[in-house]
């Protein structure tokens, strides 16, 4: 089968995120994707975050009616910090004979080369990377074509869609518009919730 792995904070998911994985499900014809939530994160405070089991049930209830779309907790189970080459061998391990790939955000390829065994992942996986903003196509096929030395790298042609989850977590603080950005019912489980109403302006991506 063919196993894309999409990782992320999803602190909260968004119509981004689904449209990156529609795009590569249907250009990379995969069977299947795994949404996972990032635990402790080596890139930002876990003060940011909405706590795991809120994260695990809105991507559950953006996930809904995608069949293919699955949502595992592994790295919100593992106490260990959550370094994609952990999260790349576990899916080996349940998937070996999978052809496994790797979804990424562009802005996430070109700083790639920094991320921790980065030369590792690349043995395992195809990296496919959606654009999250327009004219940065030259930017994404330089990096590629660096990348490639130590594995596959596969840019998606689909249009981006810019949004945040930061710019999100923002206007939800500011009580501005932003039910548009999130499915519906992610929007009614972050207003039961009372999730981001009162964050910090000020926070970063």
């Amino acid at each position: 089968m063919r196993t894309a792995i999409f990782g992320g904070s999803f602190n909260p998911v968004h119509k981004g995120h689904i449209h990156l994985a529609e795009s590569a499900m249907e250009e990379l014809e995969l069977d299947r994707i795994f949404f996972v939530p990032s635990g402790i994160s080596p890139h930002r405070s876990s003060a940011d975050y909405a706590s795991g089991s809120d994260r695990l049930e809105m991507l559950r209830l953006a996930c809904r009616g995608h069949d293919n779309f699955e949502v595992s907790d592994y790295e919100l189970q593992s106490e260990r910090v959550s370094y994609s080459i952990y999260t790349v061998e576990h899916f080996r391990r349940l998937y070996p004979d999978d052809e496994l790939f790797l979804l990424v955000g562009s802005d996430m390829l070109l700083s790639f080369d920094k991320w921790y065994k980065f030369e590792e992942i690349l043995k395992n996986v195809t990296l496919s990377v959606v654009s999250r903003q327009s004219g940065d196509a030259a930017d994404l096929q330089k990096k590629a074509h660096e990348l490639s030395a130590y594995g596959r790298i596969f840019i998606s042609s689909s249009c981006p869609v810019t949004v945040s989850s930061s710019e999100i977590r923002k206007k939800i603080a500011k009580n501005s518009e932003w039910a548009c950005y999130l499915d519906e019912n992610v929007v009614q489980y972050i207003r039961l919730k009372g999730l981001y109403y009162h964050d910090a302006l000020n926070e970063v991506s």
